[in-house]
């Protein structure tokens, strides 16, 4: 269990405030906004270099018009702190499960996007979480990059991951994978799916979050699969299924093949509400409006029926 630091949470101006946590004997502190009044929902933000709860606001400042909203980074990305800790799913389930438990005990729904799909899903199958009515699912994603693009070599990656976090060859490899050139090409195949949205505003704070100290620890764990929650398909089906609360999955229009046929696996599961929005990997972000068409009446049948 974690500890809150000195017991509360420190407030940072506009909303944004730290929850200071505990891991191990070690302290990090994780960043997180507020908005709005009512039942609790908490959004979370995809995983990747690029990923920052900031990809969350159209949806919460929307959201936050009936409900109060809570948006987080994740440890490792954003304004959250970046440790030089090895990147694993316990510590990310631990973190979820300690916010949640000492920040939002009563959480009305979930929105996870991305990776923070199946950390979701295994908080809400656990019974942990007080009040849970809805979890709906946006990109849902459970393998990392490159497993999902070249297949189940996981030593490689393994090994690849840790020549990443190790001092300088890690620091040039990770600079590689961070220049602009990169993450423009990046984020135009895969993350969004008009071109248009990739301003120059929009990259300088993209290439902003990639370059804090501390920031290839996490990114190099989700690229290589280090942070997948989940090791096989079947796991993945078996999680989705388990979890026992109404289920709402939703899908960019032009997500990449491989992801998509991933997602569409979601489809075909009797429990699971279905929808198709415009956009790619980052719906919730360059197309909120599309996603609020289906996330609002999934909440207002669940939440308010």
């Amino acid at each position: 269990m974690a500890e809150v630091l000195g017991g509360l949470a420190a407030e940072v101006g506009d909303g944004m405030r730290y929850y200071g946590w505990r891991w191990q004997g070690r302290e990090a502190s994780i960043a997180y906004d507020g908005r709005g009044a009512g039942q609790t929902l908490l959004l979370l933000p995809a995983f990747s270099s690029i990923s920052t709860r900031a990809e969350l606001d159209g949806l919460a400042v929307e959201l936050a018009r009936g409900y109060r909203v809570i948006t987080l980074d994740w440890l490792g990305f954003g304004e959250s702190a970046r440790p030089a800790w090895r990147s694993r799913p316990a510590i990310y389930r631990a973190m979820l499960r300690d916010f949640v438990q000492d920040m939002v005990p009563e959480v009305a729904a979930i929105v996870a996007c991305g990776h923070g799909a199946g950390y979701a899903l295994e908080l809400a199958g656990s019974g942990e979480v007080a009040g849970l009515r809805a979890i709906a699912l946006v990109a849902p994603t459970w393998r990392g990059p490159l497993p999902t693009a070249m297949g189940e070599w996981r030593r490689i990656y393994t090994a690849l991951r840790w020549l990443v976090w190790s001092p300088l060859l890690g620091q040039g490899l990770y600079a590689l994978n961070a220049h602009p050139a990169f993450l423009r090409w990046m984020m135009g195949r895969h993350v969004y799916s008009e071109a248009a949205f990739i301003t120059p505003d929009l990259m300088r704070a993209k290439h902003h979050t990639t370059q804090a100290k501390g920031a290839r620890f996490a990114s190099a764990a989700f690229v290589t699969g280090g942070l997948d929650p989940v090791q096989r398909r079947t796991d993945w089906l078996d999680l989705v299924e388990a979890t026992p609360v109404p289920k709402l999955a939703i899908a960019g229009q032009h997500t990449p093949p491989k992801s998509k046929a991933e997602m569409e696996m979601l489809n075909a599961m009797a429990e699971v509400q279905w929808a198709i929005v415009p956009g790619s990997l980052a719906p919730h972000e360059e197309c909120p409006k599309a996603v609020l068409e289906s996330l609002m009446p999934f909440f207002q049948e669940h939440l308010e029926g």
